[in-house]
């Protein structure tokens, strides 16, 4: 008997270790007040995305819940707006597999929103599940898409500046190795989508690197960020039903709520004076290093380059795309939401761009090269 209550005890203590060691997130701070500003949060009907959207509804902000799922989209708007008192949480539907919606969120957006302050690009999948389509799902959900509607709403970024993007990443960063030759293949099987997982992630790290070098002295910075290991829908999405009732209990145990999960992601978007830090990799809220293939220059302006290309955008646009290119989508742009419904979702008139309080006093970025110099994890 004493032999089982000391493993017991032995067990128990080996677990509080681990969670406060591995799993537990340290709480995001940041300014306290986002009043007056305008945050995008893709993906956020659920999960990480929804409990990032909740706290800076909280904060204030008005936050677009950007979402493939008009239903479930409109239905998390509403529990936001009723949990965090702010009637200033809309849903707007976007699909970061077709190209075509992307557009069409950009020009409603653009249309009815005169503030972007902080785009957060959380959405994302782990498998392409029964879908098959002529190009790689994943990257063109998880690293094209946002990358489209990072470039056609940098003007609103630009005008409200200092501003902030936030990239959702993963440590699977660090098995990614792309082939530029083959990036927009179809992917098929297992195998296929855990290195096109892992690619895709770290086009994220890259495009957050190339993109800080582009936007240098504009006052739009950004940042990639790991939310850890999260107990989420993206975790069990594609696990085989007969399982799931298994690992439940233990995603419980080892992963991060959803909750924990949005605090890097927050602390990248809130944190004040980490503007020098642009370009940069977070992991627990602080800089974490990452290894060659992502803080490799000439490889983040080729993904950069080729991802013009995937997206449709001419040689020297930056803002806007080609129209009279056809990228390979075959897809009808979704139908987007009332950004003003008939219901009170608005509780104060619009604030100009100059009205609003800056995110940071700090303005100038470290070059992203020199990543030895600064600080790490």
């Amino acid at each position: 008997m004493e032999a089982l209550l000391l493993g017991a005890g032995l067990l128990l203590g080996a677990y509080v270790l681990v969670y406060y060691n591995l799993v537990k997130a340290p709480p995001c701070g940041g300014i306290a007040s986002l009043r007056g500003r305008t945050a995008v949060v893709t993906g956020a009907n659920s999960g990480i995305g929804k409990m990032t959207a909740l706290e800076l509804a909280r904060r204030g902000a008005r936050v677009v819940l950007a979402c493939r799922s008009r239903e479930r989209g409109e239905a998390a708007a509403f529990d936001l707006r009723q949990e965090s008192g702010n009637n200033e949480v809309i849903f707007m539907a976007l699909d970061l597999a077709s190209l075509a919606s992307v557009r069409a969120f950009a020009t409603a957006f653009l249309s009815s929103e005169p503030r972007l302050d902080i785009l957060i690009h959380n959405a994302g999948i782990s498998s392409c599940g029964r879908t098959r389509e002529p190009f790689n799902l994943l990257l063109r959900v998880n690293h094209i898409g946002p990358f489209l509607l990072t470039h056609l709403l940098l003007p609103r970024l630009k005008a409200c500046a200092p501003s902030r993007v936030v990239v959702v990443s993963s440590a699977a960063h660090r098995r990614g190795r792309l082939d530029f030759t083959r990036l927009n293949r179809p992917v098929v099987g297992w195998r296929q989508e855990l290195r096109a997982y892992a690619d895709s992630k770290l086009a994220n790290v890259l495009f957050a690197r190339e993109l800080a070098t582009q936007l240098e002295g504009t006052g739009v910075t950004c940042y990639a960020a790991h939310p850890g290991p999260v107990n989420s829908e993206l975790f069990l999405r594609h696990v085989p039903g007969w399982l799931r009732p298994l690992l439940r209990p233990l995603a419980w145990l080892v992963l991060r709520a959803p909750r924990g999960g949005a605090q890097t992601p927050l602390y990248c978007a809130l944190q004040e004076g980490i503007e020098p830090l642009s370009g940069r990799y977070f992991a627990n809220c602080r800089v974490e290093e990452v290894p060659p293939a992502a803080r490799d220059d000439r490889a983040a302006h080729r993904l950069w380059q080729a991802s013009k290309r995937l997206a449709g955008l001419g040689p020297g646009e930056d803002a806007e795309p080609d129209e009279d290119s056809q990228p390979e989508d075959s897809r009808a742009p979704s139908a987007l939401s009332n950004p003003h419904p008939e219901d009170p979702t608005v509780s104060e008139p619009y604030p100009s761009p100059q009205s609003s309080p800056d995110l940071s006093k700090v303005t100038r970025r470290i070059p992203v090269k020199a990543e030895s110099e600064r600080q790490g994890s």
